[in-house]
């Protein structure tokens, strides 16, 4: 009998230990107006159904590497998992999350070689370095304490992976590009043709796959990532607003954000630039 108690606390320890693990710990950074962030519900409610899972069929799940498969595990939640695993102190485990998150993020980022495969791109190059170098120096801190940095990747993990891009990204123009300053033609204020084509300046809106519900998702993620000028900017484009008329009753971006036709100019090709950093290369779909 006391066999058969001992069983039976146990297995209600085990319920109660499975209950706990299905609490999803809530996120700690909080924004400027004293609010924590908060997850996605869609993404809260997958975390607790997925931590009850046997471990091997979450990994089974994880390495599915097509969003639009049903089983797709979004990336926010191995963030969640793999910070999660510093409590029981599993190394194994997090080994094996880790390099499923590392490999979604190497194939998201810029290559080095250009589409034909015959030229290489040393801004590309150094913006891949930089961003996977980040992102694991922020995974590494997280595992000693808790780097509230990385809370960002579990609200929007395609946003906060944007942001390290379009830092990189500046940083690394700026260093190819020290000397060179940027050129204008005189008559209508817009970028050099040279220049805007190394900037990559395009019209994310114009894609061959911008009805794809996936697509405007990543698109959306990346355009909140924007500076705020910029992101101000891209959204009024797309609400098919002009950025200067001649027509005075006609309302314009140069008019709204009190900024010159130039300057406009200038961020919407900066931020388009980060748009296609973000939406073409490594396309994991």
């Amino acid at each position: 009998m006391k066999q058969l108690e001992g069983a039976v606390e146990t297995g209600q320890e085990a319920d109660a230990h499975r209950a706990d693990e299905a609490i999803v710990a809530p996120l700690r950074k909080r924004r400027l107006s004293g609010e924590l962030y908060e997850r996605d519900p869609k993404i809260e409610a997958l975390i607790a159904e997925l931590t009850v899972l046997p471990r091997d069929e979450l990994i089974a799940r994880a390495a599915i590497a097509k969003r639009s498969d049903p089983g797709y595990i979004p990336s926010e939640c191995l963030v969640y998992f793999i910070r999660a695993s510093r409590r029981d102190n599993n190394e194994a485990w997090f080994e094996r999350l880790y390099r499923i998150l590392i490999a979604r993020v190497l194939r998201s980022l810029p290559k080095a070689e250009s589409s034909d495969g015959r030229s290489e791109s040393l801004t590309r190059g150094v913006v891949r370095d930089k961003v996977f170098s980040r992102f694991v120096e922020l995974l590494s801190a997280d595992r000693a304490d808790y780097v509230d940095k990385l809370d960002y990747f579990e609200v929007r993990f395609d946003g906060a992976l944007a942001s390290l891009r379009r830092d990189a990204q500046e940083k690394a123009w700026r260093e190819e590009n020290r000397s060179q300053p940027l050129e204008y033609d005189e008559e209508s204020g817009e970028l050099s043709p040279e220049v805007e084509a190394a900037a990559g300046a395009h019209d994310p809106f114009a894609a061959s796959d911008f009805d794809d519900p996936a697509y405007r998702s990543r698109l959306d993620a990346a355009i909140d990532a924007l500076p705020t000028e910029q992101s101000r900017i891209v959204h009024m484009l797309r609400q098919g607003f002009p950025i200067d008329s001649k027509e005075p009753d006609v309302m314009t971006i140069t008019t709204a954000l009190g900024r010159s036709e130039k300057t406009v100019r200038t961020y919407r090709d900066k931020a388009f630039a980060t748009l296609r950093a973000a939406m073409t290369d490594g396309d994991e779909r």
